[in-house]
């Protein structure tokens, strides 16, 4: 059996299995090598399960990268609708949620099983439980791998390998060492879409409030998200802990808008108002669960916690409501590569074609997926991510 084939992906997950299949619909002889047990596995826990395999709205401005350009031609060339059409011919059942976000109705492994559908359909050979432990290149400008022992040849290396995410799953550093040993840049990677921990009175809180969820708008760097914020143990989680973690950096406060659809000032000044003999407590309790109204009691008007409204002074609930709608708390970090559901940053894109995700300096060598600096909000943008940019490369392998 040769060893020699036009294409190799390094990675099965989503960006590499989709690169795949498009580079073998075009009759190209297509090898996967994959280090985990079986292909598509971050796939399968994605989404709870249920894969939230793209957004009915995608747009540049859901994706960081140093260069906000680079993924518009990639989304342009292979669309969400594009997607959606191929999971219907698959008679794959989804439903939106909240935000255009289309998942599942039974099961992330319908996604996966797609794929891997796709990818017999077009004659891709793919070999779980590879250990690459070489790459070259060879004076013919040929790739040279050895996995597991087994010298392979192929004119296009496509390195799918994603990021340093959930090392559980099998994340590992080896698509950027790769991009070293070819000469690429490598911007400074961190974790992202992460939750945020404390080691202040801020985690005893969040301890004794685990599990409640608060509808807040939570903002950093002039960037601001309106989704649940969910307590931990630890810290805070949610959508917008989770979006803004992306654009957080270490030693900064995070603003919180515990009652973002209302004006407090106004809120609290009205009750006293109409309300002069309750407490102040009784004005938030419709609008915030008891328990956390009592937390913020003892953190904000302990003093005043027992007095009518009509004895609180106007500029104290003044001052109350600016801590209420842009409460400041300072994480001490994240939970790290550990939960991360990205990882930020990676292979310089300046160095990549945005049309093909071909290296500029190296011909043959492409880059796909969550290796690249290119990460989307939360949403099902990264999965969109994959699909675009896998078939960039797979349509020009």
């Amino acid at each position: 059996m040769s060893n020699r084939y036009d294409v190799i992906v390094l990675g099965g997950g989503a960006a590499g299995l989709f690169c795949a299949f498009t580079a073998g619909q075009r009759g190209l002889s297509v090898l996967v090598l994959d280090s985990s047990n079986k292909p598509g596995k971050k796939i399968l826990m994605s989404g709870g399960g249920r894969c939230n395999f793209t957004n009915l709205d995608i747009q540049p401005e859901n994706y960081l990268s140093q260069n906000k350009h680079f993924c518009k031609s990639a989304l342009n060339s292979y669309n969400q609708w594009q997607f959606i059409d191929l999971v219907e011919q698959h008679y794959i059942a989804y439903h939106e949620r909240k935000h255009g976000e289309l998942f599942c109705d039974e099961s992330a492994k319908d996604i996966l099983k797609m794929l891997l559908a796709e990818c017999a359909d077009s004659g891709v050979v793919i070999r779980a439980k590879q250990v690459i432990s070489k790459v070259d290149l060879l004076p013919d400008q040929q790739f040279s791998i050895t996995a597991n022992g087994t010298h392979y040849e192929t004119p296009s290396l496509v390195v799918a390998t994603g990021g340093l995410s959930i090392p559980t799953m099998g994340a590992t550093g080896f698509g950027y060492e790769l991009a070293e040993q070819f000469g690429l840049n490598l911007l400074p990677r961190s974790a992202g879409l992460v939750p945020f921990t404390f080691s202040d009175s801020i985690k005893a809180l969040s301890e004794k409030h685990s599990g409640l969820a608060v509808d807040v708008e939570m903002s950093v760097n002039g960037v601001s998200f309106r989704e649940n914020m969910l307590f931990t143990h630890r810290g805070i989680s949610g959508p917008a802990a989770l979006q803004l973690s992306s654009y957080w950096l270490p030693g900064q406060s995070i603003s919180i808008n515990l009652l973002p659809d209302h004006n407090v000032s106004k809120l609290l000044m009205d009750f006293k108002k109409y309300q002069a003999k309750s407490l102040l407590r009784n004005c938030l309790t419709p609008h915030l669960s008891k328990s956390f109204v009592q937390s913020l009691q003892d953190l904000f008007w302990s003093r005043y916690a027992e007095m009518a409204m009509a004895e609180i002074p106007d500029d104290i609930l003044i001052t109350l409501a600016e801590t209420l709608s842009s409460w400041r708390i300072k994480p001490s970090g994240t939970e790290g590569y550990r939960t991360a559901e990205v990882t930020l940053c990676g292979v310089d894109t300046d160095q990549l074609s945005s049309k093909t995700m071909e290296c500029k300096s190296q011909k043959g060598l492409y880059f796909v997926g969550e290796v690249m600096d290119v990460t989307g909000h939360l949403g099902g943008y990264n999965f969109q991510w994959a699909w675009a940019s896998g078939y960039a490369a797979g349509c020009n392998v």
